[in-house]
């Protein structure tokens, strides 16, 4: 297995003792293993015994070139990259280097700066294709919402093991879109509570007229009718995007929570004593300087604050949850699945994901739905991901082209859903709406 730590171990090959001492004194210090070979017949056998993640070789040496290595590498071992060097640069040998299978190509005489940032781009395409190869770290709970590598899911999956040992409120904060929902159900089903109802309340969908009534239950005009709250029935109340809830809704959750049992108007049997699980994608803690939310309710619900960090944030993670939905998107429509090239995995992961998993899912289902082939390349991307010539002027743009630009992109990672991008951009829906007609 390729070792995807900075501790990488490296095949230097060169006929030149000097250029092998350059690369050893270089990139050792920086904490890489480095393995010398003196030619292509030594470098193949240090291949056979040793797991080598990058070779840099040398062009022209005496007997196999270094492109006969690169072709050898190519074709045998598909966890290793190759970097090119050569003392005779010219670009019909790039072109020679690149063909064979090399990730990079460096010319002679290089700087120190120049081979390190050439190690470190080819070591993130190998962390790439690895990361597409590899099985997704699937956790117990079995959701995509908490699949992932980098460090700060490994500390989301901690805070869910802890969660679902105890009955204490939790709220979980992310941007949306990173499925927090997910995670939610997952704590419900893992925990004692599994086998009870899971109760959820879209506070931003529910006018907050109604919003009230939905919970606790009884109106003037429906004087016994039952709330939500009741009818968790020991089971977990699920709150999501909580700051949308009025000032009498979140006194009233204050006192629920406080108090340990639900307040359903006009019907005193049964305690239900529901677990509250919230989610929120606003900073509560600005919200409640600002005066738009309760002090004492942000305190009650984040007992356990779980925080879900964005996917342009999470580095492999992104190639990892791609290779993910391939597999199912793919499974599902009865087609291939796709074959993604470095280029196309190199954009994917440096996209800024505004809708996060959401945008990634519905990103990839289309790729698998309208490709024709099981290859995937840039071009095959959606167009705002791409490079365009008639776009990118830099500080040469129009404001309002930059600004038509990002409404677009935060409309497709909602799926045009204008509350959502509205709350995403800062403006409010008649704003937006306004800049939609301006903007066509």
């Amino acid at each position: 297995m390729t070792r995807l730590n900075p501790k990488a171990r490296i095949l230097a090959v060169d006929d030149s003792p000097d250029a092998l001492e350059v690369l050893n004194r270089v990139l050792v210090p920086l904490g890489y293993q480095v393995l010398a070979a003196p030619g292509v017949p030594e470098a193949l056998r240090i291949l056979e015994e040793a797991s080598i993640d990058i070779v840099i070789t040398d062009l022209k040496m005496p007997g196999a070139s270094g492109l006969d290595l690169t072709r050898h590498i190519r074709e045998n071992f598909k966890n290793t990259e190759v970097l090119m060097i050569t003392g005779y640069p010219s670009v019909e040998s790039a072109v020679m280097a690149v063909k064979a299978g090399a990730a990079h190509y460096l010319s002679k005489p290089f700087t120190n700066e120049e081979v390190v940032s050439a190690v470190q781009t080819t070591f993130e395409k190998l962390r790439a294709r690895c990361a597409m190869q590899a099985r997704p770290n699937v956790s117990p709970y079995t959701t995509v919402a908490l699949m992932g590598e980098c460090k700060a899911m490994r500390a989301v999956v901690r805070a869910v093991d802890k969660a679902v040992t105890n009955t204490v409120p939790i709220l979980i904060s992310g941007e949306r879109g990173t499925r927090k929902d997910l995670i939610a159900r997952a704590i419900h089903y893992s925990s004692p509570r599994g086998a009870a109802p899971f109760v959820m309340v879209s506070c931003d969908a529910i006018p907050c007229r109604h919003l009230e009534t939905e919970l606790f239950g009884s109106s003037p005009l429906e004087p016994t009718r039952r709330g939500l709250v009741h009818a968790v029935q020991g089971g977990t109340l699920f709150l999501e995007e909580v700051p949308s809830a009025d000032t009498r809704v979140q006194k009233r959750l204050t006192s629920m929570l406080r108090d340990r049992s639900p307040t359903d108007a006009g019907h005193s049997g049964g305690c239900a004593e529901p677990r509250v699980i919230a989610s929120s994608s606003l900073d509560l803690r600005e919200l409640v300087v600002k005066g738009t939310f309760r002090d004492d309710l942000s305190f009650a619900l984040g007992v356990v604050e779980i925080y879900v960090p964005p996917l342009r944030d999470r580095g492999d993670d992104v190639v990892l949850l791609a290779r993910h939905f391939a597999l199912k998107c793919s499974s599902e429509q009865g087609k291939p699945e796709p074959v993604f090239s470095d280029r196309a995995l190199e954009v994917l992961r440096n996209h800024s994901w505004p809708g996060n998993l959401q945008e990634l899912e519905q990103t990839i289902n289309r790729l698998v739905a309208m490709n024709e082939g099981d290859a995937v390349d840039v071009p095959d991307l959606p167009e705002l991901m791409r490079f365009s010539a008639k776009v990118e002027r830099g500080l040469h743009r129009p404001l309002a082209e930059i600004e038509a630009k990002h409404i677009r992109e935060v409309l497709a990672s909602v799926e045009g859903n204008q509350t959502k991008a509205a709350e995403i951009l800062g403006i409010d829906r008649k704003t937006l709406h306004e800049k939609m007609k301006r903007f066509n």
